[in-house]
């Protein structure tokens, strides 16, 4: 029994050693990736991953559209290179992606080579804090003319997308400050804050002091503000203190994140936002939704984009235009296939062709922009709206509230059950 038990002890140690050499050695090879050109990872892929199996996870179901162009590319190098990924993207349902790769990463058998994942509270408290998910930045990226590194570095992204607020313009209404969002009787479209969790990072970030402050510009601008609304101002103080936020400013935007959550009227996605919002029987209603719906609306005698206006594209609006979330690329620390994954990362977020999936809608930004295609003149003459006038004129002029997945875990663990009862007292 002794002999049984020390070779049981022994395989055991055995496992755990060669765990923590696996999850070494995916390290080194990010290091080492991260000083090659995305020819060199091609070559190290083909050597790696020829005639193997290539399973991913994401939350985006367009990953599995780029793999097929990442095999071509391979196969220009060498025509015998087959890679089977037929099924090997999922896209997990209801947020279960953090289960799976927690599973994946801690299980005995490890399938998921990387992932693209969204919800940065999330990714830095369950995967980056945890070290279950490792960053590789590609050289060509880091060398990219004019690449956005500020906010996309760590983790690596693949690109910013930006949900704004729109509103139909048949009506009577106007929206030419943030807060005319959150006036007593609004009702403003948008997505649960549980059903979709970067809407809920969007209303932690309204307490960065970047954005409480642009909140008390618009405020102290807002031509509708009365002595109720100083009041509740006033009052965010006492809030903001228990909740542990600080910033010179926190109480504006505190104020119009419970505006907001006592006030939006829930929708399951915005697919039916956009469909609602374009209509003619939809005057004076708004809503907070991805600008890309707009390229799928299908006119009609009752439907039409000439219907709604996008808040921040009026002259003279004032305050945030929306708000902005990630899609993130990232490594698990098991990852079958490292040099595969570093050379799809590579290849998605540093040539036009990789990046071709997300590309081709506007409202998506990738930081290198090589990458990106034009939608400045989507729309043309006859649908305005649709004309996107790109990343930097969204974040400067637009002012979108980005996402930070640091500040978020920090604030998320008091601000989720304060956001959760006003939402549910309403």
């Amino acid at each position: 029994m002794k002999k049984l038990f020390a070779l049981m002890l022994a395989a055991m140690m055995l496992l755990s050693v060669c765990s923590f050499a696996s999850a070494e050695s995916v390290e080194e090879i990010i290091a080492q990736a991260q000083t090659m050109t995305l020819d060199e990872l091609f070559h190290k892929a083909i050597e790696e991953s020829n005639g193997k199996r290539f399973d991913a996870v994401g939350n985006s179901s367009r990953g599995k559209s780029v793999l097929p162009l990442f095999v071509e590319a391979l196969q220009k190098i060498d025509p015998n290179y087959t890679l089977d990924y037929e099924g090997g993207w999922q896209q997990p349902k209801e947020n279960k992606i953090f289960d799976q790769l927690t599973e994946d990463v801690n299980g005995a058998n490890h399938v998921m080579s990387m992932t693209l994942i969204q919800d940065g509270n999330q990714i830095q408290s369950k995967m980056l804090d945890t070290g279950l998910l490792l960053n590789f930045v590609p050289k060509d990226w880091t060398e990219a003319e004019g690449v956005a590194k500020e906010g996309n570095e760590n983790p690596l992204a693949l690109q910013t997308l930006n949900k704004v607020f729109m509103f139909n313009n048949l009506g009577e209404k106007t929206y030419k400050n943030m807060w005319d969002f959150v006036r007593e009787g609004e009702a403003p479209l948008f997505m649960g804050v549980n059903s979709e969790l970067v809407g809920k990072n969007f209303l932690y970030m309204m307490t960065n002091d970047k954005y409480a402050t642009i909140a008390k510009e618009a405020y102290e601008a807002w031509d509708g503000k009365n002595e109720e609304d100083d009041a509740l101002i006033e009052d965010m103080k006492l809030d903001a203190a228990d909740l542990g936020l600080t910033g010179d400013n926190v109480q504006y935007g505190l104020a119009w994140v419970y505006l907001w959550c006592e006030k939006y009227n829930e929708q399951t996605d915005d697919g039916p936002i956009c469909n609602t919002l374009v209509t003619t029987s939809a005057k004076d209603q708004a809503g907070l939704l991805v600008y890309s719906k707009l390229r799928s609306v299908e006119e009609t005698a009752e439907s039409s984009v000439n219907n709604i206006t996008v808040a921040a594209y009026q002259d003279g609006y004032v305050g945030i235009g929306g708000y902005a979330y990630k899609h993130y690329l990232m490594l698990t620390k098991t990852s079958p296939l490292p040099w595969t994954s570093c050379a799809l990362i590579a290849y998605m977020t540093t040539t036009q062709e990789g990046f071709k999936a997300w590309g081709k809608d506007m409202g998506g930004y990738a930081p290198v922009p090589a990458c990106m295609q034009d939608h400045s003149k989507d729309g043309g003459d006859e649908f305005p709206a649709k004309n996107d006038r790109g990343y930097d004129w969204w974040l400067n002029e637009g002012k979108l509230v980005v996402e930070e997945p640091a500040y978020c875990a920090s604030v998320s663990g008091t601000m989720s059950d304060w956001i959760d009862g006003i939402v549910a007292g309403k």
